[in-house]
């Protein structure tokens, strides 16, 4: 396969759940595998809002890249950015030359999705590395601080409203933390203001929040988040965001006037769009930019160049498989396997996407959960989530620290990460 008679090479573009699960795969496959990625870690997205919440600290889910595939002898590890990819030359550009491959899986991920209004970015901070969280994290502990000196009411009212664009996993999980971070965490923590009373306004242009689950878990969910205190705003789309807060309308009343949320802190979980490395395949793509993909999930006009994960559009009982790590974790195996079958000389076959589940925790000892068929709500399902989570963490010392962190705030009420950092960028 390869022009040096050297063993075929396989080029990994990302080092999330699809392009890490990839390079496991082909660790005793007859082939050199390198992966790229511009960051030297692995993060575990699901529980980057926990970082993001100060419950748990950056290197409790994030493992350096080489750590993880430190015994996989067929495999190399390059820092580096990657700017494009030239299919017809079979090469990578990266910012210090170029990288030639006889098989690239690219697995780069997606990025947030603004829906035509980046300039949003400077006001709503979403959440997809640990630089988000870190900022995150200064942003709420900061608008306490600030409540804390403010003498005017209605200034003080609007440090202590946060108003969370996106009803999904991680806009629902984000917002019943912060409700029991400003009931319990810091319930004792401040004198001029009770915690208790800030102001959690979770937003949606679904008429639901956790669409993507049974609608009877969507309800159950709802009816958790507002328990917490939880503002639930569903049927809603924001039209605006600036430093002072953000404007919404009726997605279902035309004659309903604008509504304008003054808030200090704006958080962003609304959706997200392939990365910009799509762009250079010069392909068909969808909406959210994501690559159509052959059935065994190879870019149509290139068999050796596999699209998987974020990246990759690709069809479940007639939708688009979402944007989680479980679908991203088979795609990466499978177009390992694919690889291995066509240097074994057998033939490629059809990804089917195996729908496990969905989970998501609403709270402290609340969660739903649709898990083969099954609906759970309440304990035994924010039980699953927890199991969950921490089996899927890699590495044995990642996982006995989220147990004790969970199990001391758990415990305690109290979050251990309450450190206020300078602003990263």
């Amino acid at each position: 396969m390869s022009a040096t008679g050297e063993r075929p090479h396989v080029v990994i573009a990302g080092a999330g759940f699809a392009g890490l699960y990839a390079a496991r795969s082909l660790k005793t496959a007859p082939v050199r595998v390198t992966i790229v990625d511009r960051r030297n870690h692995h993060l575990f997205q699901p529980l980057l809002y926990q970082v993001a919440t100060a419950g748990l600290s950056a290197p409790d889910i994030a493992s350096p890249i080489r750590g993880i595939l430190r015994e996989q002898a067929n495999a190399t590890v390059l820092l580096a950015e990657i700017k494009r990819v030239n299919p017809n030359r079979r090469c990578l550009v990266l910012d210090g030359g170029e990288l030639a491959y006889d098989f690239l899986i690219l697995a780069t991920g997606s990025t947030p999705n603004y829906f035509g209004h980046d300039e949003w970015a400077q006001h709503a901070t979403s959440l997809k590395s640990v630089e988000d969280a870190f900022e995150i994290r200064r942003q709420v502990l900061l608008a306490f601080e600030a409540a804390e000196r403010e003498t005017d009411p209605d200034k003080q009212r609007a440090h202590l409203t946060f108003a969370i664009v996106g009803a999904g996993p991680t806009g629902s999980e984000l917002a019943g933390v912060l409700r029991e971070i400003a009931q319990h965490t810091l319930a004792r923590d401040f004198r001029n203001f009770d915690p208790g009373s800030t102001r959690v306004v979770l937003i949606d242009a679904a008429d639901r929040v956790l669409p993507t689950f049974p609608e009877p878990l969507s309800q159950k969910a709802r009816v958790m988040l507002e328990a917490l205190g939880v503002e639930v705003q569903t049927s809603s789309q924001v039209v605006d965001i600036d430093a002072l807060g953000l404007t919404l309308t009726s997605t279902t009343s035309l004659a309903t006037a604008p509504e304008k949320i003054s808030a200090r802190t704006v958080l962003w979980a609304a959706g997200v769009k392939a990365s910009p490395l799509a762009e250079s395949l010069n392909t068909p793509r969808d909406e959210w930019d994501r690559v159509y993909v052959e059935p065994d999930l190879s870019v149509p006009g290139y068999p050796e160049l596999f699209v998987v994960g974020d990246l990759a559009h690709v069809d479940h009982d007639g939708q688009p498989v979402p944007a989680m790590a479980p679908p991203a974790i088979q795609e990466g195996r499978h177009a390992a396997n694919m690889i291995q079958a066509v240097l074994r000389g057998r033939p490629r076959t059809s990804f089917h996407y195996k729908d496990r589940g969905m989970l998501a925790a609403i709270g402290r000892r609340a969660g739903v959960a649709s898990i083969f068929g099954c609906n759970f709500s309440g304990l035994i399902a924010w039980f699953l989530w927890l199991v969950v989570h921490i089996a899927s963490l890699i590495g044995f010392r990642n996982r006995l620290v989220v147990l004790f962190e969970w199990s001391w705030a758990y415990f305690t009420y109290q979050r251990s990460a309450r450190v206020i950092l300078p602003k990263i960028r």
